[in-house]
């Protein structure tokens, strides 16, 4: 009995199989992505006849909003993999307007999906041309002599089922949507900073900063892990290595691209790779006004989203809409401040983004940076309360513009768990998780909020699921303190950066060996952190133990007072870093001045009760009564977050 038929279409040289998704020419494969492969076969399934642009972007992309560009590079591709050109449209005529439609001449053939057979049975191909006539021919099965008879039924519920299994296996993944599958193996994308073509030192800021708006952009689509612009910033004016680049990235695409500016004129040209095939996937050039140059993120992810066939629901084609600045000049404003806030540069990046909020006051990101560099010059370079109310400010405005910005939500819920409000920071990450489960920075600030409060090993999953999904995230400002407070010392040095000479992973490489008890590598680590940067704040902290390891404990007590003045004088947050302080004074010797740092620290959102307890830096004010007391307030809080949240 026949079970079915399996349909192939021949045309010229070529055979297509939709059984298997494949195309050959003259027997050797023809390589198409799977939406050209689907529009081909689209097409001919139509026979000649008219098919819309509406119907192709409906049938294409189910349930899914895609810009007509997309369904046009797709025709383009599909074009070249069968030999068509513009001037002689041989297989797919365009229909100006309306649509295209399929003009050779195709034959269909039908295999027959034989009856179960035993051995030695076969079946034979069914010929069925759509213009020619055909004859089908069938084998019946036969028994051989001396062997036992299977029942027939039993054979067919066997071959019934495997056929089921078949077709599910076929069909299945061409009826589920394209974003759905994107989901479980998403793009991962890094793109670099643009290299500038000329000696210019005032157009560089265009290579890091143009990179980054176009990564801010491509944030909202969830098939998609877009590298952050921090991952990527340490690729400045360089001349990379595509593999190693991926590599180190753990990416498996790469946007490279350069610009050059001549007075008002700009050009800039792109290339995106698929690093593992070494794929062109798209390569572009712009040339265009500089006053136009708000419109190049635009344009480079709309390319970027259509080379990489990426589906976008509706919801995220309305996110990815314009929301540039509506004068160029405060986008370069904004543009030349997000290129300082990376250089490290608080101060003159406020500056910029300032004068770009003065002229256009409806541009969101311009908001989101501002109060993101408010908090660093507040906390970094200690200016207190004053930056934080204006960082606050900045926020507000932001989230009044687009609330659903995930940048901001970003921003503000480091500012508002380095503010002593962690209790307010982890409802708004778990609301933004809810719709973007693959971003590492939330997942990492998530994580940074949780040990505040002392859950430590829900803050260690969800960095390490930060750094699963993006190994450089917050690599360079921050450190996964979590297993720090766990008492796993070894794990914690293993989770710093390698080779990495920047303070703050100094301060934090001699922390650990602190701890360890390993005190002269400590104490170098230390005063290296402490020469490159005095003003860090971890760093003074770092040289004040380094003091304490060399028996000068007067010379670590002034730098602790020091630090300790301005923090107070200005109102200056971050209170993880500001009980290093404590650690620090209770090392040197002065309980009082611990004890009162200690209460400063938990009073402003730093209560991790279970590492209190267990912290060795803190075993001489454990006999202090005020100690007790300060216990007491920590369990409290410790066991409110915990209560409320877990």
């Amino acid at each position: 009995m026949s079970l079915g038929t399996q349909v192939l279409y021949e045309f010229d040289s070529f055979r297509l199989n939709p059984a298997d998704h494949s195309l050959l020419c003259a027997g050797k494969p023809v390589p198409l992505t799977p939406k050209s492969f689907d529009i081909l076969l689209t097409l001919i399934e139509r026979n000649g006849q008219l098919v819309t642009k509406d119907e192709l972007k409906r049938k294409i992309w189910p349930d899914s909003f895609v810009a007509e560009a997309n369904l046009t590079v797709n025709i383009s591709a599909l074009r070249k993999a069968l030999g068509d050109t513009p001037e002689h449209q041989q297989y797919i005529e365009t229909v100006p307007k309306l649509g295209y439609r399929f003009t050779a001449r195709v034959t269909t053939q039908s295999k027959s999906l034989a009856s179960p057979a035993r051995n030695g049975s076969r079946a034979t191909e069914v010929a069925h041309p759509s213009n020619e006539p055909g004859a089908a021919r069938s084998l019946t099965p036969t028994s051989e002599t001396g062997r036992k008879r299977v029942p027939l039924l039993l054979v067919s519920a066997i071959v019934v089922a495997g056929l089921a299994v078949a077709l599910l296996a076929y069909w299945l993944p061409r009826r589920t949507p394209a974003g759905t599958r994107a989901v479980s193996q998403p793009r991962r994308l890094a793109i670099l900073p643009f290299r500038n073509l000329k000696q210019d030192a005032g157009s560089d800021f265009l290579g890091y900063s143009l990179a980054d708006a176009v990564i801010t952009r491509l944030g909202n689509v969830h098939t998609l892990r877009v590298r952050p612009s921090y991952a990527v910033e340490k690729y400045r004016d360089q001349v990379v290595e595509i593999s190693k680049v991926a590599s180190d990235l753990d990416v498996d695409t790469l946007l490279t691209g350069n610009f050059i500016r001549d007075g008002d004129d700009l050009r800039i040209t792109c290339q995106l790779i698929d690093v593992q095939t070494r794929n062109l996937l798209w390569k572009g050039a712009f040339d265009l006004r500089y006053q136009k140059l708000l419109t190049v993120q635009d344009q480079v992810a709309e390319q970027i989203i259509q080379g990489l066939e990426l589906n976008l629901s509706s919801s995220e084609a309305a996110r990815l809409k314009s929301d540039e600045p509506a004068n160029p000049l405060a986008y370069e404003y904004y543009l030349r401040g997000v290129d300082l806030y990376a250089r490290s540069d608080f101060p003159m990046a406020i500056q910029m983004l300032e004068k770009s909020s003065t002229i256009d006051p409806n541009y969101a990101l311009t908001w989101a940076y501002l109060g993101r560099s408010y908090t660093a010059g507040g906390s970094f370079d200690l200016q207190g309360r004053d930056y934080y109310h204006r960082a606050q400010a900045a926020f507000d405005r932001a989230l009044s513009l687009r609330p659903a910005q995930i940048d901001t939500r970003v921003y503000l819920a480091n500012f508002l768990t380095d503010t002593g409000r962690v209790e307010q920071a982890v409802p708004l990450l778990r609301e933004s998780l809810r719709t973007n489960s693959n971003h590492a920075e939330l997942h990492w600030e998530l994580g940074y909020a949780y040990r505040f409060a002392g859950m430590f090993k829900e803050s260690v999953e969800e960095c390490e699921l930060a750094r699963q999904l993006d190994p450089g995230v917050k690599i360079n400002s921050s450190a996964l303190n979590a297993y720090l407070y766990l008492g796993e010392y070894d794990r914690f040095l293993q989770s710093l950066p390698k080779n990495v000479e920047l303070p703050f992973h100094l301060f934090y490489r001699g922390f650990g060996e602190y701890y360890q008890k390993d005190y002269l590598r400590a104490a170098s680590d230390f005063d290296r952190a402490y020469e490159l940067n005095p003003e860090l704040l971890q760093a003074q902290v770092g040289k004040a133990l380094s003091f304490a390891i060399g028996h000068q404990a007067s010379q670590g007590l002034a730098i602790m007072r020091a630090a300790e003045n301005k923090i107070r004088a200005r109102g200056v947050g971050d209170s993880e870093a500001i009980y290093k302080i404590a650690q620090a004074y209770a090392v040197l010797g002065d309980q009082d001045s611990a004890l009162r740092i200690l209460q400063h620290s938990i009073d402003n959102g730093f209560f991790p009760y279970p590492y209190f307890n267990t912290d060795p830096l803190l075993d001489t004010l454990r006999h202090e009564h005020q100690f007790n007391l300060l216990m007491e307030s920590a369990r409290r809080r410790h066991e409110a977050f915990q209560k409320s949240f877990f």
